[in-house]
């Protein structure tokens, strides 16, 4: 049995984890570029871990400019079988109070121009995305984050708009006419390309501030997401490093074969090149 690699991409906030053993840097080089920055291994409660920084260290890149199909294959390459996903988001629900935790189980795509499929050059793959995180790896981070203590919404709706800029006031009210939880500009290509790549993905999500349509809580003022940023990142730590105690041995969920019956494209028409790029996804299909 190959060992369990889980991977964390940090996000606004989280760029490094402490108490990481055995820490090593590598560099990766994909077909589809280089990733936000150099990855960190490691172990952790005895687990190994390999974290990217989502931005880059320093926050350096901005939302429409991840290079989101090199994040997830250098992942892919480097034996990760979870990603967890650390993000943060603005609330959109009246119960959704600053610093709550929220495990997405749905998401709504309002971005533009994004790269958000591996299968494009010469080859076609449509993969079932109705439910789009890993289920059990959602259920074991709602389960972590209420044993550190975090007031944890275990579902929730997560509306990924383009960005940088925060939502105008019309905006942040039609998405709310719709229904959705949480408001952010990253997760949602994480999840597609993971799911493509047969890795399981979920989000743990935090609330900074409540957008612009809450105007009796003021408008998103960068300073006070900090302030709840530096309490989340301490929590976020405390449960992944409980979580991951609790992934189990074997992968049986939807995730570890999602391409099983989704490759349309006929084996001997797949051109080498794009063949040899996709080989640590789709190697084991041809």
């Amino acid at each position: 049995m190959s060992e369990r690699i889980v991977g964390v991409i940090g996000g606004s906030g989280l760029y490094e984890m402490e108490g990481l053993e055995e820490v090593e840097e590598v560099s990766i080089k994909t077909p589809f570029g280089d990733p936000s920055d150099v990855f960190i291994t490691g172990r952790l409660e005895g687990m190994k871990i390999i974290f990217l920084p989502r931005h880059g260290k320093g926050h350096r890149i901005q939302p429409s400019s991840l290079n989101f199909r090199a994040n997830i294959m250098g992942m892919k390459m480097l034996g990760v079988q979870w990603i967890i996903g650390v993000s943060a988001v603005g609330s959109m629900k009246e119960n959704i109070h600053p610093g709550d935790m929220i495990i997405p189980d749905q998401f709504i795509d309002r971005t533009v121009g994004r790269a958000s499929t591996f299968f494009s050059e010469g080859i076609v793959c449509h993969i079932s995305f109705a439910d789009p995180v890993c289920p059990a790896l959602s259920q074991i981070l709602a389960q972590a984050g209420e044993e550190v203590g975090a007031t944890v919404h275990p579902k929730g709706t997560y509306l990924c708009i383009e960005g940088p800029q925060f939502s105008t006031r019309a905006e942040s009210r039609l998405y709310r006419s719709w229904g959705v939880d949480i408001i952010g500009m990253t997760n949602l290509p994480e999840a597609r390309l993971a799911r493509e790549a047969e890795i399981c993905y979920a989000t743990i999500a935090f609330a900074t501030d409540y957008d612009c349509w809450h105007q009796e809580a003021g408008d998103v003022s960068i300073g006070e997401v900090l302030r709840i940023l530096a309490q989340s990142v301490r929590t976020a730590k405390s449960t992944i490093r409980t979580a991951i105690k609790k992934l189990p041995e074997k992968r049986d969920c939807i995730c570890s074969e999602a391409l099983k019956h989704a490759l349309i494209t006929s084996k001997k028409l797949i051109p080498e090149k794009t063949k040899k790029d996709l080989e640590p996804i789709i190697g084991k299909y041809l």
